[in-house]
């Protein structure tokens, strides 16, 4: 798959009817998670704050997917020097730029009436996501200061590849020291701890999340394309 989309026209073909599809799926899927989300019951423990965890933890989710593309893209780019690869890298930053930043602030208005301050640097998972956000800034700010594109694209694409390894991290950060965060209690091998009313609204706004950052990220590269071509077509015109 990721060869046939590797060429600009094939991708072009693809991306022209499945970014309104994923769009359309993503409008659903948010709509119907938010309705249930906003009609189950308060949790015992947290209040109505529950319901928080409708938007913070599928931008989490969505921020590491993001990242995730953000490497594989790169290393496609850098090893194997795919234009499309090179467009995809360029076009997930700001996306993930953004889910990331939603996620901050909305686990810091989750996190004060749970855990009664906005941010704790002591907090490995804050840390961690706070570090993915400044990798996707670090890697847009490096492709802005350097003038030659190429050698550009190249350097940022080394900084993503090795910010690959805050994903794990991340991911293994309340396992691996001692957090404000609670433990896994989704995906666990003794099957999710959280209430199926909260689950359902939880994993449908996941699966939105996704696909919504599946529909920008193609209209992204789409619009990075044909900026390229039009930067093409003008450098040819001024010879």
């Amino acid at each position: 798959m990721i060869t046939v989309l590797a060429n600009p026209h094939r991708f072009m073909a693809f991306s022209r009817w499945a970014a309104p599809i994923l769009g359309g799926l993503a409008a659903v899927l948010i709509a119907w998670g938010l309705v249930l989300g906003l009609s189950a019951p308060p949790d015992y423990q947290q209040g109505e704050t529950v319901r928080i965890m409708f938007v913070h933890v599928p931008a989490a989710w969505t921020a590491m997917m993001a990242y995730a593309s953000l490497g594989v893209a790169s290393f496609f780019s850098l090893v194997f020097r795919h234009a499309v690869a090179d467009a995809a890298a360029k076009a997930a930053a700001p996306l993930g730029a953004a889910f990331t930043a939603a996620a901050l602030v909305t686990g810091s208005l989750w996190g004060k009436p749970m855990w009664g301050t906005w941010w704790a640097w002591g907090d490995s998972r804050l840390v961690s996501v706070l570090v993915l956000f400044l990798l996707f800034v670090g890697y847009m700010a490096l492709r802005a200061s350097i003038e030659d594109e190429a050698k550009a694209a190249r350097a940022a694409e080394i900084l993503a590849l090795v910010g690959l390894i805050n994903l794990p991290v991340i991911k293994f950060s309340v396992d691996w020291w001692n957090t404000l965060h609670q433990g896994e209690s989704i995906f666990r091998a003794g099957g999710p701890t959280i209430a199926a009313v909260y689950l359902a609204p939880l994993f449908l706004m996941g699966a939105g999340y996704s696909a919504a950052f599946g529909a920008l990220w193609l209209v992204r590269i789409r619009a990075e394309i044909y900026r390229r071509r039009a930067a093409g077509l003008a450098l040819r015109a001024a010879l």
